[in-house]
């Protein structure tokens, strides 16, 4: 039976980039190898396609490698600093594309695409969907988009976020509370 790996604390990976800050290779695997599935979960979600996903997941450890300095505690949580990361480069990804892309879908491609993969019309919903939900998560207050990160992306429970961010449980389920309200009101706004 496969070891399972301990589930990494903010404390750990708050000490992995603080190593990584003194350039210490082995901080940067180690960091990698306790957080790239979930942040290359995340990846995929937002771009749908796993070379996409591949490639924004290497640019955002390159990226933490050379800003970990940048990170400070008190205003997030590691996980979702590094989430950020890897979120922003994602649609930074996608506007690239955008960008690059021709207007017009050639339909000799659609042979190309295997028949499990997602229509590029849902892979564009999908990435519009995404662009509003970042935007709109960008509007909470920090301490809302912390603990719905937590909450939503760590999939902890109220009473871990209450933990991993030391505050009481009472305020940890405002903030969730409030920052849900907000979202829906501006997801449902735009």
């Amino acid at each position: 039976m496969p070891a399972t790996r301990p589930e990494p604390t903010p404390d750990s990976l708050a000490d992995l980039l603080a190593r990584i800050q003194g350039a210490d290779p082995t901080a940067l695997r180690a960091l990698y190898d306790l957080t790239s599935a979930k942040l290359f979960g995340l990846a995929l979600r937002i771009l749908v396609r796993r070379e996409w996903a591949e490639e924004v997941l290497q640019d955002s450890f390159v990226n933490i490698w050379r800003h970990a300095g940048d990170y400070q505690a008190s205003l997030a949580a590691p996980m979702t600093w590094l989430a950020s990361i890897v979120r922003h480069r994602a649609l930074d990804h996608l506007r690239r594309v955008r960008a690059t892309a021709e207007s017009e879908w050639d339909d000799s491609l659609d042979e190309l695409l295997p028949s499990g993969d997602v229509e590029p019309a849902d892979a564009l919903s999908i990435s519009q969907e995404a662009r509003a939900l970042a935007h709109c998560l960008d509007v909470l207050d920090p301490e809302q988009r912390q603990a719905i990160a937590l909450a939503y992306l760590r999939d902890q429970s109220h009473s871990e976020v209450s933990t991993s961010l030391r505050v009481p449980l009472g305020t940890v389920k405002s903030w969730i509370r409030r920052g849900l309200e907000k979202l829906k009101t501006c997801l449902g706004a735009a």
